[in-house]
This record gives structure tokens, sequence and C-alpha cells, in this order.
């Protein structure tokens, strides 16, 4: 089992940053890929961006330019970026964690953070 706990979400207003940090424990050796996903009320959870072991990054097209993923190897935890926020990032931002190289369908899931884009 692997646990996922997020932190760093708050309110921040729009044009603002914001880094949220995941911290992972358990069978961290199974892992493959970490990453974010988010949801905004009403709607699908909505992919953002993922690090592999090997350190290698993807993102999703909204997320390009703004948002950065990066860890912590020492610390087993990722962290996610966020730069010239938009009000439409507010969501509630999940962490998660698959034994394959793939987040389509996250094996965990971390409890999420909100964050609150404000003008």
């Amino acid at each position: 089992q692997v646990q996922l706990v997020e932190s760093g979400g708050g309110l921040v207003q729009a044009g603002g940053s914001l880094r949220l940090s995941c911290a992972a424990s358990g069978s961290m050796l199974s892992i493959n890929t970490m990453g974010w996903y988010r949801q905004v009320p009403g709607k699908q959870r909505e992919y953002i961006a993922q690090i592999l072991k090997d350190g290698s990054t993807n993102y999703a097209n909204s997320a390009q330019g703004r948002i950065t993923i990066y860890r912590d190897n020492a610390k087993n935890t990722v962290y996610l970026q966020m730069n010239s926020l938009k009000l439409q990032y507010t969501a509630v931002y999940y962490c998660v964690a698959d034994q394959s190289r793939f987040l389509s369908y996250p094996d965990y899931w971390g409890q999420g953070t909100q964050v609150t884009v404000s003008t």
C-alpha cells in the first residue's frame, strides 16, 4: 500500500503562484509514476502532470508553461509548482501514484487539497 498526503493548497490571487506538495509513504519501490489531477465541482477529474521514476515528465496541454512538476527523492515528495494562476485553476488537487508508467487510472489517490484562485 501507498499513502499520499497533499499539502500547500489555499487561497491565492489570480496571477500568483502556489506550490503543492505530496508526501508519499509505504511501498514506494512498486511505484513507477506519480502525478497530479484536479477536479472542479460538477466536472470530471482532469489529469495535470506526472513524473516518472526516471525523472521524465509529462504535462497536459492546459498545464504547459504554467505548471512544473518535480520531486525530492530523499523526502519521497512530489511538488507541483503553479505560476500565473487563473481563476479556472480553482479546484481540488489530488496527488496520484501508479505502479505502471501511466496515470489513466491511478492505483493510489491522496485526499486532495483545495486551491482557490480569487480576483
